[in-house]
């Protein structure tokens, strides 16, 4: 089937929801009939290089201890061959790092505070706590030679990785502010409060008077930042977003989960005036983005308080600002967001959108949003767009915000997009939305291919007593 996505009528929904999500029924998806495409190469590992420090709970202060030695501070002494006792000593907040661009910090496993009061943070003000952060990671020299931040266990299967925690109301815990050739690995990133930043229904965090409590706002912060390798993160539970990243350049995303985090998981809009835009190659694989716009209970880690953008909140599973790059998303899940799932509709600068196994399921507005070139190959799309009407963790969410379309693709100008070998349901308005992106023309040649998929509508969360239609 080839539908032509240019010459649109008009069309409206009635504003408020008055019905209740169904149950999905079942879907018959047999193997498909054309070969799926090959996985994108694996990126191998190049030896570590540079000096190896080591980090573990019984190790000591820098004075105490070199950081060269996998060993305990044995109690006395200065200067001993033993590791140090928390991150911050590698990378003091106010200082500058002791690790070089190359080197690599090894941390064992256990429970570290960031922010201010944890060891190697004397230059905290407690007042002035958001500032209490690591300075950049030193860049690589080059990307054989990248800068290693590691988990213990990242070689092997990460079975107990290291907990950096958040407290004092820290803007971000990892910073990758220019810093490039780095490889991150095996770390667990979150907070120990289930207070959402400014959220209206009684979960906002203390901003105003210190002890603010043990919240950060974001997990991970990037900007000009090229050739990064994530693997192996647990990010969750953050009182805005899991990771804020704009100026990214050629990064590789690996076994990553972004989840519970109060307002987005993957934020690209950066804070600054300047532009946003990521180029190169970003290849992400085995990435799950759910239960974004919630925050996230502590220790039980369950989803309270969810909202949308009519509360005040945000809820993307993943959202940028204008940007261009070639992404590649394989084997990976946009889960239970309050707004949309995947948001690409500023990918309006050039590159393609690339989607191969990838589920998208129960976001409240658009599970997949992407503007240009797109290929979805071997996906399932379940836009049971009302997934969060009178549950329980719910406070204020826009059910099928958008029109709840599963998809929307637009276009702009010249582009076309493929889907094979998918199945794509959905309970908005319409399932398929597609046009022009505001400010942009189509010229005629756009077209969206679609070939041994399955496109089913349910009926119509707006207006129960109609079917969702196909294509607007």
């Amino acid at each position: 089937m080839a539908i032509l996505a240019c010459n649109f009528g008009s069309g409206t929904a009635p504003a408020t929801p008055i019905a209740t999500d169904t149950a999905i029924p079942s879907v018959d998806t047999a193997a498909p009939t054309h070969p799926a495409p090959e996985p994108t190469p694996i990126l191998t590992r190049p030896p570590l290089s540079g000096i190896v420090y080591y980090v573990r709970p019984d190790g000591g202060s820098d004075e105490q201890c070199t950081g060269l030695a996998d060993a305990p501070y044995a109690g006395s002494g200065t200067s001993q061959a033993c590791a140090w006792d928390h991150p911050f000593r590698a990378l003091p907040p106010g200082g500058t790092p002791r690790m070089a661009g190359g080197d690599t910090l090894i941390v064992a496993s256990g429970e570290y505070k960031m922010g201010f009061g944890a060891p190697g943070s004397e230059n905290c003000d407690e007042g002035g706590s958001f500032d209490c952060l690591m300075p950049p990671i030193p860049a690589g020299p080059d990307s054989d030679h990248p800068t290693r931040i590691l988990g213990a266990g990242w070689d092997s299967e990460c079975g107990a990785p290291p907990e950096l925690w958040g407290s004092g109301r820290p803007w971000f815990i990892v910073n990758l502010t220019d810093a490039s050739n780095v490889e991150m690995s095996c770390f667990e990133i979150t907070d120990r409060s289930p207070c959402v930043e400014n959220h209206t229904g009684g979960l906002a965090c203390e901003r105003d008077t210190p002890p603010y409590g043990d919240w950060a706002a974001y997990g991970l912060h990037a900007e000009d930042s090229a050739n990064v390798h994530l693997r192996d993160l647990n990010i969750h539970g953050l009182a805005s977003g899991g990771v804020h990243a704009g100026r990214l350049k050629d990064w590789t995303v690996e076994n990553v989960r972004i989840a519970g985090n109060g307002s987005v998981g993957w934020d690209g809009d950066l804070w600054d005036d300047g532009p946003d835009s990521n180029t190169g190659t970003l290849i992400f694989r085995r990435w799950v983005v759910g239960w974004n716009g919630c925050g996230e209970t502590y220790p039980q880690g369950e989803p309270t308080g969810c909202w949308g953008q009519e509360a005040g909140g945000y809820g993307d599973g993943v959202g940028t600002g204008e940007t261009a790059g070639d992404w590649i998303i394989e084997d990976s899940a946009f889960l239970h967001n309050t707004s949309d799932g995947l948001d690409l509709l500023y990918h309006t600068l050039g590159g393609s959108v690339t989607l191969s196994r990838v589920r998208a399921e129960g976001n409240a507005g658009n599970q997949i949003k992407v503007s240009g070139g797109m290929t979805i190959t071997n996906s399932v799309l379940v836009g049971n767009c009302a997934f969060f009407e009178d549950q329980p963790f719910t406070y204020w969410v826009d059910h099928c915000r958008a029109l709840g379309n599963t998809p929307t693709i637009v276009f702009t100008g010249g582009e076309a997009a493929s889907i094979v070998n998918s199945t794509i349901y959905g309970r908005g308005d319409g399932l398929v939305g597609a046009g022009p992106r505001e400010g942009f023309q189509c010229n005629g040649s756009e077209a969206i291919a679609a070939r041994n998929t399955i496109f089913l509508g349910d009926s119509d969360f707006f207006d129960p007593s109609d079917i969702t239609f196909l294509f607007y």
